[in-house]
């Protein structure tokens, strides 16, 4: 019997990513039918988060080259050891040459380098823990400012600096660009695992859509971005991006938040879209430039926006709703829509989370981690999460990032109009609405009366060794311990690792509210001076110990 050739058979396979973004575009134009979402908003070439950095292995945790010389050097004949004379063309001990070690590239998992990244969670007294965080390398073109001339010149006769303080390039040709973000959730750990998940992806895709542009990389006309020179001192810097389609796509996003939510976003105008009137110029050019900024507005409420509409999609559970009112929990004023997106469980979920995001971008190769590597941080905080850097000349603790309350002047001037009434509880706090951040994502209910995601988003330009580490930490520490107290405790520490076990250790030992407590602790390049500047730990030192046996004392309880 004689078969049938084979026919070939193409099979297109589709990831769960793919799915996931196709749903989206779909629910766009489910909800809008005058703007759409344009179809080729996501990139061909699939932008993928690691949580991994790539670096040059250390020389002396090498094997020796298998091709090498199979006796050891000191059982060479007599004969071999005598010194070269110059007069045959090649030395008597000369063996085939080893590889260059230097050229060893690997792939470290960033939560197991306990030297320079530690993250601790603790769930406190609570019945479970509804923080999280990330960390890793995001895929995105450089946004720091180019390498002063110092670094790039190559000096005649200088040795070149070791490859073990060279990270490696990605594939874009920039460096690598790190990501660490805390989350804190409230009514559940839907909306802080969401973010933690899917925040990063929006971030990625957003660079893409918009076609940013690296900072460290002249345009087609031979130029630099605008305020990437380092001896500028505007900021933001203007990269290069899709002029049209930034603005296309910035008006449906406002356009989508107006239909679907009304209310305080009638009038909305995110302060970093350059379609809000901003004249953005590039070399001269008006109109074409992007900054990193408006990337991560973008992202953040395209992110809030996902999990909002999804959350107005679903149903609430029928037992909740017995001995209620019709209609009492219809949330966004509007009838429930019959399309679900599967986020946030099966159940609406009317809770929401608070995220505070750094991203850290060097002009070289040289990792910021390092004493000689100046870099950029950007910060990108919604809610009371809080970030903090440690000065490594005075040993101060400096506040990144403000708490979005009520009794903040310029969130109260920001809300009032929407929201007349401000309530204080038991405890002597300022609420809106029930609720104690007056930015967060989620929080569906709350929308309407100007809980959004709006980020406040700062940018520090961090010389060599100015900075000693990063804390990223959840407001289960910072609402217990003072900045200063975090700080010094970390100073203490042989490793971030250990830094971050410590803080959360002494923040759950001496609080009386038992709430999710987490920290995150980056190296930086002035680390190994972290005790030299100030009073170095001794300032709180006194304090800390009285706190800890207050904390322990029996009679505590009986007060």
């Amino acid at each position: 019997m004689i078969g049938s050739p084979a026919k070939r058979v193409s099979v297109q396979a589709r990831t769960l990513a793919d799915q996931y973004f196709y749903i989206i575009l779909s629910r766009h134009r489910h909800y809008s039918s005058k703007y759409i979402v344009p179809d080729d908003i996501r990139p061909t070439k699939r932008r993928e988060f690691h949580d991994y950095f790539v670096t040059h292995l250390p020389s002396s945790s090498l094997h020796p080259d298998p091709r090498g010389p199979l006796t050891p050097f000191h059982k060479l004949p007599r004969s071999a050891s005598v010194p070269h004379t110059g007069e045959i063309s090649h030395s008597p001990t000369t063996f085939q040459p080893l590889v260059d070690r230097d050229t060893t590239v690997v792939r470290i998992p960033l939560r197991s380098a306990k030297h320079h990244f530690g993250a601790h969670s603790s769930r406190g007294t609570r019945p479970y823990n509804e923080d999280a965080y990330q960390a890793g390398v995001i895929d995105l073109p450089a946004f720091a400012k180019r390498p002063p001339a110092s670094l790039t010149i190559r000096r005649t006769g200088a040795n070149p600096a070791p490859r073990e303080s060279r990270g490696a390039d990605t594939a874009s040709g920039d460096p690598q660009v790190f990501y660490f973000g805390v989350f804190d959730g409230h009514g559940g750990t839907e909306c802080s695992t969401f973010l933690k998940d899917w925040l990063h992806e929006y971030i990625q895709d957003t660079a893409a859509a918009f076609e940013l542009q690296s900072s460290l990389r002249q345009d087609r006309s031979g130029h630099f971005p605008l305020g990437a020179d380092p001896s500028s001192g505007a900021l933001p810097i203007v990269q290069g991006g899709n002029s049209k389609r930034i603005e296309e796509l910035e008006k449906i996003l406002v356009q989508n938040w107006k239909t679907l939510v009304g209310g305080y976003f009638k009038r909305f105008v995110p302060a970093h879209f350059s379609h809000s009137g901003k004249d953005l110029t590039v070399n001269g050019d008006s109109g074409k430039g992007v900054t990193i900024e408006e990337i991560l507005e973008y992202a953040f409420l395209r992110t809030d926006l996902e999990f909002v509409s999804a959350q107005a999609a679903k149903r609430d559970d029928e037992f909740m709703k017995v001995g209620q009112p019709m209609h009492q929990d219809d949330i966004l004023y509007g009838p429930n829509r019959s399309r679900s997106l599967n986020i946030g469980g099966v159940n609406r979920f009317k809770g929401g989370s608070t995220a505070s995001v750094a991203l850290i971008s060097t002009p070289t190769p040289m990792p910021f981690w390092h004493p000689n590597a100046p870099s950029s941080l950007l910060v990108s905080h919604v809610g009371d999460t809080r970030i903090l850097l440690c000065s490594t000349e005075t040993g101060q603790a400096i506040p990144v990032t403000s708490n979005h309350h009520p009794s903040s002047p310029i969130e109260a001037s920001r809300l009032r109009r929407y929201a007349a009434t401000f309530v204080t509880d038991s405890f002597g706090e300022e609420r809106m609405s029930g609720l104690a951040n007056t930015r967060s994502f989620g929080d569906v209910q709350s929308k309407r009366i100007g809980v959004s995601a709006e980020p406040e988003i700062h940018r520090i330009e961090m010389g060599p060794a100015e900075y000693s580490f990063l804390v990223l930490m959840s407001d289960g520490i910072s609402g217990t311990l003072l900045d200063q107290e975090v700080v010094d405790i970390v100073k203490e520490a042989r490793t971030p690792d250990q830094g971050a076990r410590d803080v959360v250790s002494f923040a759950t030992e001496v609080t009386r509210e038992g709430d999710n407590a987490t920290c995150l602790v980056v190296r930086l390049g002035g680390w190994e001076r972290r005790l030299e500047g100030g009073l170095g730990s001794l300032g709180t030192k006194e304090s800390r110990e009285w706190r800890r046996q207050e904390a322990t004392d029996p009679r505590r309880s009986r007060r």
